[in-house]
């Protein structure tokens, strides 16, 4: 796969990428920065606009999903929130999706051809068709809703929002919303262990983490992270194998390193300033880290629990998928 894009204000792209590409959304610059796994550089920068935050690839890889919304301080203009599909191959922007206002991040689901976003402005999630852009659903769920993640059979999307502190489960057979729960304050992302039992919801002013059964959608554990100045636990993801947590604390500027079974801290990786957005290579031996105010991306050694390298992004790193 090539990506030689697009401006010339962009960098030019040089060697042809060997690896798994992350995709790192950057909300105050508008754009995504293209990193190789293998080379841990730099391939391309693809301009979106607008303020671009949750990321997904589709299934096959060959389209990224970005939910774009106004940026902060300006007017309200609806063509910017929207969810943007962009091809993976030529950076080029195929599709901009109707969905809520202020959509903030988004799942897809399992065989590609739906699209779950949260509208945090809202208080909705909406649920858009791929092939035909039809809005197939719109639905009423907490206030300002934020983490959108799907369990892996495809069957539940988990929705948090923010101000009401709960998660609204969403039936993807039915496409309406059949549990609502609450959770410590302030939910912003949630994670599934691989084989879907468990998921782990994150939040910010309870600084916990919640862990959830998913066969009743019930909290069956609180897990209380270090307790240091800044810690506001944000994004989150498990290793393949289900044995590790990784939780990004925002301006506690660190990813805990979680024991999934016992939850003791094994390690806190201090990575760049604000960190948000987690997501980890196929293997699990690679977990990126987006810094929102130091604006490059943390590329954290699992097996050391160390930073091995930084990456230069754009303004405002958020959001990060990686090919698998």
């Amino acid at each position: 796969m090539t990506l030689c894009l697009l401006s010339g204000a962009l960098p030019a792209c040089n060697a042809r990428p060997r690896g798994a590409l992350a995709y790192v959304t950057n909300e105050r610059g508008g754009t995504i920065t293209v990193i190789d796994t293998t080379t841990d550089e730099v391939v391309s920068t693809i301009e979106v606009g607008g303020r671009p935050r949750g990321v997904r690839l589709s299934p096959d890889g060959q389209r990224v999903y970005v939910a774009q919304s106004t940026p902060s301080g300006k007017p309200y203009r609806a063509e910017e929130n929207k969810i943007v599909a962009v091809d993976a191959s030529s950076g080029r922007v195929l599709a901009r999706y109707d969905v809520g206002s202020d959509p903030e991040q988004l799942a897809v689901s399992r065989d590609g051809s739906l699209l779950y976003a949260s509208n945090e402005d809202a208080g909705t999630a909406s649920v858009t068709e791929v092939e035909s852009g039809r809005l197939v659903a719109t639905l009423v769920v907490g206030i300002e809703p934020e983490g959108v993640t799907i369990s892996p059979d495809g069957r539940w999307v988990y929705v948090t929002a923010e101000t009401s502190n709960t998660v609204s489960v969403i039936d993807t057979r039915e496409n309406r919303v059949v549990e609502t729960f609450l959770v410590d304050s302030r939910p912003r992302d949630t994670a599934f262990s691989p084989d879907g039992q468990r998921a782990y919801v994150t939040t910010e002013i309870g600084r916990t983490v919640a862990v959830v059964d998913t066969a009743t959608h019930k909290v069956v554990r609180t897990v209380h992270l270090p307790r240091a100045e800044n810690v506001k636990p944000m994004g989150v993801v498990v290793s393949p194998d289900g044995r590790r947590l990784y939780v990004a604390t925002g301006r506690g500027n660190t990813v805990v390193v979680l024991d999934a079974e016992s939850f003791e801290v094994i390690a806190n990786v201090g990575v760049g300033q604000r960190v948000w957005g987690l997501a980890l290579t196929s293997d699990g031996r690679k977990l990126y880290a987006a810094n929102g105010l130091s604006n490059d991306v943390s590329v954290i050694d699992t097996t050391a629990n160390r930073v091995v390298k930084s990456i230069k992004a754009g303004d405002g790193p958020w959001g990060i998928a990686i090919e698998h």
